[in-house]
């Protein structure tokens, strides 16, 4: 999970409508910002090339892929994904209430730009979307029909709006009536962990992602089921440049108490599976 540099004003300013409090709405950069403790993004010269920037940054650190927004900007991303096709992989984000209008665009970023993901932020679409809603539920077909994974927010919010919408034991509801979706877990699902990886365990397409979390605060029991019965399960999420640098994560890498065959799987070979990328 990578981004590009862009205005924050423009890209949170839903969420930010959305909290209450005066600290969110006028003073913090990004909406979750009191969970980091220096947001890369701030420090990122606003006159360089964003895709340039960001193929830097990868190759500073030897990440070969990125999945990149392209609902986030459309227009940098879509340079991204056509000028370098083996370097950056497409997402789109969906928002459940725009109904069939909605599951007609993600069509159309299909087509166009060849996106191997949608996502969804449940917290984070005015109203909000329980994860087991309705309006959900065209979104979850039509990724089965596009043969892609949804990653779904999962845990309480880390910007200041209500949670119970992402409460992770609604996906057991979504998993039974969706078992051929690939749905993957991202930013967290806690307090949840036990009940995600009880989850994982019953669900074979149900798998987890690290992003927004720096290594040091993996939790643990996500870490005790990749060593174990999840290698397969648990794959490396980034999140570079809206709340951690790539020199914090890697920094930090190395300390995470992964078992050496299980590395390949997490920095590797289980995105590319789910994301139908080739896997040299």
């Amino acid at each position: 999970m990578v981004g590009f540099p862009q205005d924050p004003a423009a890209l949170y300013a839903r969420l930010r409508q959305a909290a209450r409090d005066e600290e969110s709405r006028s003073s913090f950069t990004m909406p979750a910002q009191y969970m980091f403790h220096d947001v890369p993004a701030d420090h990122l010269d606003e006159n360089a090339d964003p895709v340039g920037l960001v193929l830097g940054e990868m190759d500073r650190h030897g990440v070969d892929v990125a999945l990149v927004s392209v609902s986030a900007d459309e227009g940098t991303a879509g340079r991204a994904l056509t000028d370098h096709p083996g370097r950056f992989v497409g997402s789109w984000t969906c928002d459940p209430n725009d109904g069939m209008a909605g599951i007609r665009r993600l069509v159309a970023a299909h087509e166009r730009w060849g996106v191997r993901a949608a996502s969804v932020f449940p917290h984070g679409v005015t109203p909000q979307v329980a994860i087991d809603a309705p309006q959900m539920y065209p979104i979850y077909a039509k990724c089965v029909e596009l043969g892609i994974p949804v990653f779904v927010t999962v845990g309480i919010a880390g910007p200041r709006v209500p949670s119970k919408v992402q409460h992770v034991e609604l996906i057991d509801q979504v998993m039974y009536d969706f078992p051929d979706l690939v749905f993957v877990m991202r930013h967290g699902a806690e307090p949840w962990t036990d009940l995600a990886v009880k989850l994982m365990l019953k669900w074979p397409n149900l798998y987890y992602s690290t992003s927004a979390f720096s290594p040091r605060y993996y939790p643990a029991n996500i870490i005790d089921y990749a060593n174990t019965r999840g290698a397969r399960k648990i794959l490396y999420g980034g999140y570079f440049p809206m709340g951690l640098s790539l020199d914090r994560i890697m920094s930090e890498l190395p300390q995470v108490p992964l078992k050496d065959d299980v590395w390949p799987n997490f920095l590797r070979h289980n995105a590319a599976r789910i994301l139908g990328r080739p896997d040299d």
